[in-house]
């Protein structure tokens, strides 16, 4: 009898998972065949994120060269290195061009054609354009995957969930704001996919509320601009006359932090140093859930942070420390967090070269501005300076700081549950958007077509309106018929509108304290509320606790996702491989 695995998702992740399949097969893989069945409404490879019917407009906002689907020996796995190209050497681009959308899409495609033609002769891949409602199946025994329009299960062996970015139920708040403008015709679109909303509802020329200042604005902001036959010249923006006007705030107030504009050079930081494996060990061995873990965690977090930051600005700017990287490098490694500061301080004599991570993380924390103009001056001023700031190789720290919290995340998806401020914080430093994204939003302020409302922006819905405010300037109220929050739903598996999914937890999966699906750390293998897992059914992706950073991988820094990759690919061959694989209970 012939093995089935069921795949359910074939974007970036259900193809890595191919092809590290392909790259482990001849090995551990003696079985009389195999048949794969990758479940997704969408194209192969480019998933839904990265599928071809988007508008050109959008891009990705990772350089091509940082951008592979493909191991390396940096890479701590068991199977073989399959190297590749990057996006830019696939596509014969630029290193630093920030690519569109629908050629990753193109890109991800021909990896996943090379991955199946990479499989043994007896391995046979099935794709099935339809959703997957429901898995069933006794934990030892066969499983059936359910799909969309068809009476009749996909029998599987073996099933891995690759779902990407989940779609949700609207929380309370959201579902108060939906009821209110239902009952006063007003316009509120909730987080979602921004490729994916319906903005022809947003009108011409009058006000709309954004919550959200990440990648999902961005997009919102492209499409509602350039999008709409505005364009820009010589760094003016000219409208077209169709474009909403757009207030813009979130919990921080500010634009995530520009992509950095140069290259590094010379050693990088040695990294993990104090947060590795060792201590992730530790940090597993602490209780959950009454926030020892994540406290201490965090400790070490910033520990790590601030020594590749440091090590950085020993090693490219000696001339602006005042002691030698080996007496600062001993005294840090033993130093507590005030010793620390003390030590940084008499070490690093200029306040803008120290690291401080609470100033970046909360940029408006404390500042309050008299008048809407007062502010949308300043703002303009914090854009700018950040721009200089991260094409400066002269601040290459913060480069370094970008290393440090890659290795940090790398180390954190061995641990799950983090909480929500790592990935925040995470994403606000080291996934923004592309410079010239930046400098449009400069335009676009100038222009009037963009407003910024400031930190901590709430939003009320009454007297058959919206309206937002802000503590960074006191007073000043912005109405509007319209709202639409510019983020990606929260990957909760309680809310999420994936039946799948949502019937896993009702049946006893696992998850965590933010909603996250638990996993087993060794191969992603599903834990149900015990902690037990389940033998044939396993998670990979943003919806697990195993979540790693970006969608994509730079090439030569360990890639966590390739780890994991190749774990479940090759515990799902293993279990392939012995003699009674289907059971059946």
């Amino acid at each position: 009898m012939r093995s089935s695995l069921v795949v359910v998702g074939a974007g970036p992740r259900g193809t890595g998972l191919l092809e590290r399949i392909a790259a482990n097969a001849p090995e551990p893989y003696t079985g009389a065949g195999l048949d794969i069945h990758l479940v997704d409404p969408h194209p192969p490879g480019a998933g839904r994120i990265w599928r071809a019917a988007q508008s050109p407009l959008l891009w990705m906002n990772s350089h091509a060269e940082d951008v592979t689907m493909f191991t390396d020996d940096t890479v701590d796995m068991a199977g073989p290195v399959r190297e590749g190209p990057t996006l830019h050497e696939w596509a014969a681009l630029p290193g630093r061009t920030f690519a569109d959308r629908r050629l990753q899409g193109s890109y991800l495609r021909w990896v996943h054609d090379e991955a199946v033609a990479a499989l043994p002769a007896d391995i046979t891949v099935h794709h099935h354009r339809r959703r997957a409602l429901r898995v069933s199946g006794p934990r030892e025994g066969r499983q059936r995957v359910w799909l969309e329009g068809r009476d009749h299960p996909l029998l599987a062996d073996l099933v891995v969930l690759a779902l990407g970015h989940l779609d949700a139920e609207p929380d309370d708040e959201q579902a108060r704001l939906a009821a209110h403008a239902r009952a006063h015709g007003l316009v509120h679109l909730p987080p979602d996919f921004t490729a994916d909303s319906d903005l022809s509802a947003l009108p011409a020329g009058e006000p709309v509320l954004v919550r959200g200042f990440g990648l999902a604005f961005v997009d919102l902001m492209v499409l509602l601009t350039e999008g709409r036959g505005g364009r820009y010249e010589q760094g003016a923006y000219v409208p077209s006359g169709r474009e909403p006007v757009l207030y813009a705030g979130s919990r921080r107030g500010v634009p995530y932090h520009s992509k950095i504009g140069y290259d590094l050079t010379g050693a990088r930081p040695p990294l993990p140093r104090f947060l590795g494996p060792a201590q992730i060990d530790a940090l597993r061995a602490l209780p959950e859930g009454d926030g020892t873990r994540r406290t201490a965690a965090r400790a070490l977090i910033e520990k790590e942070l601030g020594f590749a930051h440091y090590h950085r600005l020993f090693a490219a700017h000696p001339e602006r420390t005042a002691l030698a990287w080996a007496d600062f490098e001993a005294a840090y490694a033993t130093a507590g967090p005030d010793e620390r500061g003390d030590l940084v301080a008499a070490a690093v004599p200029d306040p803008a070269d120290r690291l401080d991570l609470a100033a970046l993380d909360h940029p408006l924390h404390g500042v309050r501005h008299a008048g809407a103009e007062d502010f949308q001056e300043a703002l303009r001023g914090h854009i700018e300076a950040d721009l200089r700031r991260r094409h400066d190789p002269a601040h290459s720290a913060d480069l370094g700081l970008f290393l440090g919290l890659l290795s940090v995340y790398g180390q954190l998806a061995r641990l799950g549950d983090t909480g929500p401020w790592w990935h925040g914080f995470f994403s606000f430093l080291a996934s923004g958007p592309p410079g010239p994204r930046l400098r449009q939003m400069l335009a676009l302020s100038r222009a009037g077509v963009l407003r910024f409302v400031g930190a901590n922006m709430t939003v009320t819905a009454e007297d058959g309106v919206f309206r937002a405010a802000s503590e960074t300037v006191p007073g000043v109220v912005t109405e509007a018929r319209a709202l639409v929050e510019a983020r990606l739903p929260e990957p909760t598996v309680r809310r999420t509108r994936d039946p799948l999914l949502r019937e896993l937890h009702a049946e006893g999966a696992g998850e965590t304290a933010d909603g996250l699906l638990r996993v087993d750390r060794a191969d992603g293998r599903i834990l149900d509320r015990a902690g037990r897992p389940y033998p044939r059914r396993f998670a990979l992706g943003p919806f697990t606790d195993g979540r790693t950073p970006g969608a994509f991988t730079r090439p030569r820094t360990g890639g966590p996702a390739f780890r994991q990759n190749d774990a479940t690919a090759r515990a799902v061959l293993a279990f392939l491989r012995a003699p009674a694989p289907h059971a059946v209970g």
